[in-house]
C-alpha cells in the first residue's frame, strides 16, 4: 500500500501542485479540497464492490489505474513547461484508483489471511511495516524527486505499481465469501501444506475434548444437586413421621 507512494504524495501534495504551475494560495487550497473529496468518495465505491466482485479484480483495477495515472502525471512534468490541468487530473485519477482497491483492501486482506491464533500479532507486524514503509517513502520523496525530477519519480512509482500488481497476481488468493474461521484450512489446501491441516485437526480435537469434559462436569454437578435435593426431601419426610408418632 505504501510502496506505491500514496502517503508521500499526500504529505507533499502542496509541493506537487505548486510545481505543476498552480501557485496561488486559493488555487492550491481548492485543488487539495477536490482531491481529498475524490479520495474519500471512491472509498465507498471500493467498499461496495469488494464483496461483490472480489478482492483480486479490484486490486488489479486499482494498481493498473494508478500506474496509468502516474504516467499521465509524469508526462505533465516533462520538459520545462507543465500542464496544470493535466497534472490535477492525473492526481485525481491516482487517488480515485487508490481508494477503489489499495486503500481499503490493504487493511481488509491482512485481517482475513492470518490464522485466528496469530491474527493479533500478525496485524501488529503488518501495521508496523506499513508505517515504516510510509515513513521511508515520505522522508525520501523530496530528495528522490530532486535527483530524478518529478517526472522520473512518478514513472518510478508507476513501475512499482506494476510490480505490486504482478506480485498480487501470482500470490494473492481470492478470499471473497470465505469465513475467517476456515481461512487457515483454505491456505493449507491451496499451498499443499499438510502441517497446517494436522495442527488444525489437533486443535479442533482438543476443543472437542474440552467441550465433552465440560459437559461431563455439568452432568455430574446436576446429578449431585438432584441427589442432594432427594436426600433433603427424604429427611423432611422422616421428621414428619416422627413428629406424627409423638403426637
Amino acid at each position: 500500500q505504501q510502496a506505491v507512494g500514496v502517503d508521500a504524495l499526500q504529505y507533499f501534495l502542496v509541493f506537487i501542485v505548486n510545481e505543476s504551475g498552480i501557485q496561488t494560495r486559493g488555487g492550491q487550497t481548492a485543488v487539495l479540497i477536490v482531491l481529498g473529496l475524490v479520495k474519500l468518495l471512491f472509498i465507498f465505491v471500493g467498499g461496495y464492490f469488494f464483496d461483490r466482485k472480489g478482492r483480486r479484480p479490484l486490486f488489479f483495477v486499482s494498481l493498473l489505474g494508478m500506474a496509468v495515472s502516474l504516467v499521465l502525471l509524469s508526462v505533465s512534468f516533462f520538459g520545462n513547461t507543465t500542464n496544470s490541468a493535466f497534472a490535477v487530473c492525473g492526481l485525481a485519477l491516482y487517488f480515485a484508483f487508490f481508494s477503489v482497491g489499495m486503500g481499503p483492501g490493504a487493511w481488509l486482506v491482512p485481517s482475513e489471511v492470518f490464522a485466528i491464533t496469530v491474527r493479533a500479532k500478525a496485524m501488529s507486524v503488518a501495521t508496523f511495516m506499513n508505517r515504516v514503509t510510509a515513513t521511508l517513502m515520505a522522508s525520501t520523496f523530496l530528495t528522490t524527486a530532486k535527483a530524478m525530477s518529478y517526472a522520473g519519480f512518478f514513472l518510478l512509482l508507476a513501475g512499482v505499481c506494476i510490480i505490486v500488481l504482478l506480485f498480487f497476481y501470482a500470490f494473492l488468493p481470492e478470499t471473497k465469501g470465505r469465513p475467517i474461521e476456515d481461512m487457515s484450512l483454505y491456505f493449507a489446501e491451496i499451498t499443499g501444506d499438510d502441517t497446517i491441516l494436522e495442527v488444525e485437526a489437533k486443535l479442533r480435537a482438543e476443543e472437542d475434548v474440552s467441550v465433552e469434559m465440560s459437559g461431563s462436569v455439568g452432568d455430574q454437578s446436576g446429578l449431585r444437586s438432584r441427589t442432594s435435593a432427594s436426600s433433603t426431601e427424604d429427611g423432611d419426610g422422616s421428621g414428619n413421621k416422627v413428629m406424627g408418632t409423638m403426637a
